[in-house]
Formats: structure tokens, sequence, C-alpha cells
């Protein structure tokens, strides 16, 4: 009996079993911000919406879900945000789960006010709280960059940003400066 017991035990420690993480499907892997974008300090977000609006501040809404492919495709564009305009934006990354049993489209204070019911939703307000970005699906960096640019004041025109990836689950955010029409006449 001892040497069965003896068996199971190393069996059981010392069998492998592989990671299933695919950002390709829709299934559940966990939270997608770590697992996808090197990124967990995102969730929970830092602040409210509505401490956002009272303070003045740029918000960045993100609608998603773990279990969705193309959310997961975003959240290394969303943590690239979160890298480059750390200071500058409050970003609130949420997932509908929980949004999906409120049915207040009132207070526009609440996240459930601009959720338009479709994942990933991408949504930039600006410091008053009006709308400037809404839009679903796969979104590029540079036209988030952009917005945020215009509302911060910054003109980011002669530079673009590129989401690479540096493995199959992470993703890092370069720089490029782009080389302007008067230089080259």
């Amino acid at each position: 009996m001892k040497l069965f017991q003896s068996i199971l035990i190393l069996l059981i420690f010392f069998t492998s079993y592989p990671a299933n993480a695919s950002r390709d499907t829709n299934s559940y892997d966990g939270n997608i911000f770590p697992i996808y974008a090197g990124n967990g300090a995102i969730v929970p977000p830092q602040t409210t919406l509505e401490e956002s609006l009272k303070n003045g501040r740029i918000s960045v809404l993100f609608f998603y879900l773990d279990d969705s492919s193309d959310s997961k495709a975003m959240a290394p564009i969303i943590s690239g945000l979160d890298l480059i305009w750390r200071n500058n934006i409050d970003l609130i990354a949420l997932t509908t789960d929980e949004l999906q049993s409120e049915s207040s489209k009132t207070d526009s204070n609440l996240p459930n006010y601009y959720w338009n019911g479709l994942i990933p939703q991408t949504i930039i307000l600006d410091s008053t709280g009006e709308v400037k970005f809404d839009m679903n699906g796969l979104v590029n960096i540079d036209d988030l960059n952009k917005i945020i640019g215009e509302l911060k004041g910054i003109d980011i025109n002669e530079i673009s940003f590129s989401v690479e990836s540096f493995n199959e689950y992470n993703s890092i955010i370069s720089e490029k400066k782009m080389i302007s029409n008067e230089f080259l006449k």
C-alpha cells in the first residue's frame, strides 16, 4: 500500500501540465492584462469615473471581457496607453460582466451610461465629460494617442507608437519618430 501511495504522490507532483492560454480564442484564461499585456496594475482601476470627472481629468474607458479574443488583442494597446499617459489620464478598464445587471443609463457619472453593449469598447472623455472618441473592436494606438495628445495640448503628429510583441503573450510599445516631408525636400 505504501508503494502505491508513493507512486501516486510522485505522479501528482512530477507530472507537468502545459498552460493553455491562447490570445486568438474566446476562452477564459484569467485576467487579460497580466497575461497578454504584462500589466496587472490596470485592474482594478485606480479611480472611478465619478472621481475622474469631478477632478476634471481625461478619462479612457475600456469595456472588455476576459474571454474575448478581441479584448485580449486590445490588452497590449490599453496597457501601452497606461505606459505612455499614466500620470495624465485616468484609465478605467472594466469587465462588462458586472455592468450587464445594471440598467441605469441616466447617470453620466457611471460607466454603464457609456457602454453600448458590445465589446471591446474604447471611449475617451475630455475633462468636462464630453465623449471625444467611442469605438468598438480593435483600435490603433496612434488614433488614441492623437486624441489624448490633442486634449492635453500636445502635438504628437511626428511621433508614432507601435505595439510590438516580444513573446506570445506580452508586448512593448515602441516610439517611432517620423521624418517630416519638409526635411526630404
